[in-house]
């Protein structure tokens, strides 16, 4: 037993023996906050309150716990939005940011922090998807966890949310996920599994919205029978605020703590009355109090002294992590990075540079809704070209456009905008989807930029070749000048910093290294949800499935605008040697791989290596590919390094909803190795041997395929019905070995008495069905 174990254990006995101290009325207050940002204290026993704050890509601290703080937050550095972050495709990146915000929760002294979201991006219309990593699910649980981790490593608790199948902001508190069993393990849980089991998060908030009929805080699936008895979880629940509708069915599913509180009068009558009719169990709600007090007291002796750290610090780190998010898409003519010194050596005069877009003076740096940070300054791109780079060329800004739609710039400064751009040698422009167009609480209508952003790229690609267009946005966005352009950064929602990490990128003092963790499509009819997205009539159908993000478009064959994990680099790598431990793996036993990663180009970069498998023949319907597995290189030109990854298998599986668990069907498989999804270098096949040979046969309704697909139940029906089999045996030849015609084996085995003329009745496939299940 390790000394945390030990912690542990003793603090949970305090916070029994506390629970067992407190009055009804204490117990039934603790289970709601205090105020808008804090738990109830009981000053006679000496238990505190603790202090919870929005993130997740900074602190939006109120200067009191009774004001909601919108607008008058304490400033904090406002780092990458998740958006971003999840481009890096960097696990350590990840966990540097969350130790960076538990610094400044620990200077602030709050105890948990309101981060991470791990929801999928189900669709690109979704407006919160700024604050969400991606649409894959690997992708989004692990880099869930890397934050978890880094956060949790000051004393400060994360909080992973909005659990679960939160995809949707319009009529978010009502809306229904209505998803069946296996996508909604497959896709919309798994990022919240790996984050559970990987970075152990203290908090989980459940969410607003219904799924499969049940609100999110009265669901006790989810919030009991999944999080805590399968994952095995102690994190605390509390709900979004104010998403709590029936408080006593709440408490029942497992809900610890509601936020931001109540009436108070009102609970306290509701819950009471509760426990004397027997609706609910005292003993329910003391674990939910106890776990309550544990959290509390944890918080409190898990830091150490009050943090201290340099707003100016946090500003360059935020600038560092952001240019490790930017994402080069295109890159034609090797347009970038600019380089002026050789330019002007060449030329014998300075590189004429203009800056077009209201966005470089006036930057997008974060979304809107709860998760709005006061930033300790902003840097624009107009400035940190002139301040940093002002020597090396000729700069002129002309805005091109204006970010308030109502009082769009005349036609003479549009005209001056592109007499401006003729004239210099490269053309930037700063374009993207305005703070108004990505919010909270109201979800985007269409994928496309503002019209002046589009006629601006439109218009300057007509008259300048060398045209470089800056992209910043949540989420993905459509792009009909993109063949008119030869050069494309998309930079995300940077945070406060992102100027700079914009600056640094465009002039290769940072080679780019993001790669997309979500598709962007053609256009928005591609799209998976299309037809379901939002919904309507207080229901969301989630008729894609499972076929979210790349895994719809690779399956359908629609070509998309950008694949998913794609981000071009100033240099090129190249794969090679690519090894399998076996080419046969058995039972719980894993598959190495291992692969030569080289630096091939001239200048030092990042290259981030993505492992997708594919499943030959399945009894399901399944993705063409799913990635599997993922890690960031650096590398020296020329350098060359090992890269390995583990197969397990559960990384074969599928969810049966039948048996309601995971399945490895037995199969051959196939490794694809590349640096997208659409962009493979090397591939090999193996086979799996599940162990696992008998098929599930559930009922009558069965399909005799599923019997004839399998040695064992294959014998098994031979010998019921081998007269009915015989007929379509070749002479000489094993029952088993029979061609049955594959009309069929497509019927249920309930229809054997009349396929087979009465050889066997239907008391008999009944006694077959038992037979089958005792085989399993």
């Amino acid at each position: 037993m390790t000394q945390n174990t030990i912690e542990r254990d003793n603090l949970r006995k305090k916070a029994e023996e506390l629970c067992s101290q407190l009055t009804l009325e204490e117990k039934i207050s603790m289970t709601a906050g205090k105020d808008p940002w804090s738990t109830v204290p009981v000053d006679r026993l000496g238990i505190p309150w603790i202090w919870l704050a929005d993130g997740p890509h900074g602190l939006r601290r109120a200067p009191v716990t009774t004001e909601m703080g919108y607008g008058d937050q304490l400033p904090a550095t406002c780092f990458p939005t998740a958006s971003a972050l999840a481009a890096s495709w960097d696990r350590d990146l990840l966990e540097e940011v969350g130790q960076a915000l538990g610094r400044e929760c620990r200077q602030q002294n709050v105890d948990v922090l309101l981060g991470p979201g791990v929801n999928i991006k189900r669709s690109p219309l979704a407006g919160r998807n700024f604050e969400y990593f991606s649409e894959d699910p690997l992708l989004s649980g692990e880099m869930g966890a890397a934050y978890i981790k880094g956060v949790q490593s000051t004393g400060v608790g994360a909080c992973l949310k909005h659990f679960a199948a939160n995809n949707i902001e319009t009529r978010r508190m009502h809306i229904n996920a209505a998803v069946d069993d296996r996508t909604l393990r497959e896709i919309y849980l798994t990022p919240f599994e790996i984050a559970v089991k990987k970075g152990h998060p203290w908090t989980v908030m459940a969410c607003y919205n219904r799924v499969q009929g049940t609100y999110g805080t009265e669901n006790r699936k989810l919030l009991t029978e999944i999080l805590k008895e399968e994952w095995k979880s102690d994190a605390l629940v509390m709900s979004d605020w104010d998403a709590v509708i029936d408080r006593v069915n709440a408490l029942k599913a497992g809900l610890h703590l509601q936020m931001p509180g109540g009436k108070k009068p009102y609970s306290l009558k509701t819950i009471r009355k509760a426990l004397e009719a027997g609706e609910l169990e005292a003993s329910v709600l003391d674990k939910l109090v106890s776990e309550l007090i544990y959290l509390i007291l944890k918080s409190r002796t898990a830091k150490d002294p009050a943090e201290t750290f340099s707003r100016e610090q946090h500003h360059a780190l935020a600038r560092r992590i952001g240019s490790h998010c930017i994402t080069l898409l295109k890159n034609e003519k090797s347009l970038l990075p600019l380089a002026p010194d050789a330019f002007e050596r060449t030329k014998g005069r300075k590189m004429k540079i203009t800056l077009l877009g209201e966005f470089a003076e006036t930057p997008r740096y974060q979304g809107n809704g709860s998760s709005e940070v006061k930033p300790t300054r902003i840097d624009t791109v107009k400035d940190i070209l002139e301040s940093e780079y002002g020597d090396a060329m000729e700069l002129t800004y002309v805005r091109g456009y204006s970010l308030d739609e109502k009082t769009p710039i005349s036609e003479a400064e549009f005209q001056q905008a592109l007499v401006a751009a003729r004239s210099s040698d490269r053309t930037l422009i700063l374009a993207g989807l305005p703070l108004s167009y990505e919010s909270e609480g109201v979800d985007r209508t269409h994928i496309d930029l503002p019209p002046s952003h589009n006629r601006l790229i439109k218009a300057v690609s007509d008259v300048q070749t060398n045209t470089i267009v800056v992209l910043s946005n949540g989420s993905a966005v459509a792009m009909p000048w993109i063949d008119l352009v030869p050069a494309v950064l998309e930079s995300w929602v940077l945070g406060q910093a992102g100027a700079g990490a914009i600056a640094d990128v465009l002039f290769g003092k940072v080679n780019p290294s993001g790669k997309l963790a979500e598709t962007f499509p053609v256009r928005l009819e591609d799209t998976p949800s299309f037809l379901n997205f939002p919904g309507e009539e207080g229901e969301s159908f989630y008729g894609e499935r499972m076929f979210v993000g790349y895994r719809w478009y690779d399956k359908r064959a629609i070509k998309p605008l950008f694949p998913f994990g794609h981000g071009l680099s100033y240099t090129e790598f190249s794969y090679s040697n690519l090894k399998l431990s076996s080419d046969l793996i058995e039972g719980d036993n894993m598959l190495e791989i291992s692969l030569e990663l080289e630096n091939s180009g001239s200048v030092a970069g990042d290259e981030v290596v993505q492992l997708y498998i594919h499943d030959r023949e399945s009894s399901l319907i399944r993705p063409e590919a799913e990635l599997k597995g993922f890690a960031k290189c650096s590398l020296a030109p020329g350098e060359k390094k090992t890269m390995t990854f583990t197969i397990t298998r559960r990384d074969l599986s599928f969810f049966d909803s039948l048996k309601q668990k995971w399945v490895a069907e037995s199969g051959d498989f196939e490794v694809r190795i590349g640096s997208s999804s659409k962009d493979i270098r090397l591939m090999a096949g193996f086979t799996y041997d599940s162990r696992e040979r008998i098929p599930y046969v559930h009922d009558e309704f069965a399909f005799i395929s599923t019997l004839w697909k399998n040695g064992t139940t294959r014998a098994e029906l031979c010998s019921m019905i081998p007269r009915w089999i015989s007929r379509f045996t070749a002479e000489g030849a094993s029952p088993i070995d029979a061609e049955i015609d594959p009309f069929l084996l497509e019927q249920p085995l309930i229809k054997l008495p009349h396929f087979t003329e009465g050889e066997i009745t239907e008391e008999g496939v009944l006694s077959l069905v038992e037979r089958c299940r005792t085989l399993e």
